[in-house]
């Protein structure tokens, strides 16, 4: 007789639930820096502005 091990794939589908959502939430974050943060977040004034400018006219953001 042989022994058959077949893995549970409800833990697998919770793992990769939270593996996209960790990169859903950390795109959303990126998008919100690059996109609409005017120095609230960053804290770093005009800095992170003037760093994504090009970003924002790639992704056709309005900035100015």
């Amino acid at each position: 007789m042989a022994l058959v091990h077949n893995p549970s794939t409800a833990t697998d589908s919770v793992g990769i639930a939270m593996i996209i959502a960790g990169v859903v939430l950390l795109a959303m974050l990126t998008l919100y820096l690059v996109g609409f943060d005017q120095g609230a977040v960053s804290r770093t004034g005009m800095y992170m502005h003037e760093l994504m400018h090009d970003g924002r006219h790639l992704l056709g953001l309005p900035c100015h």
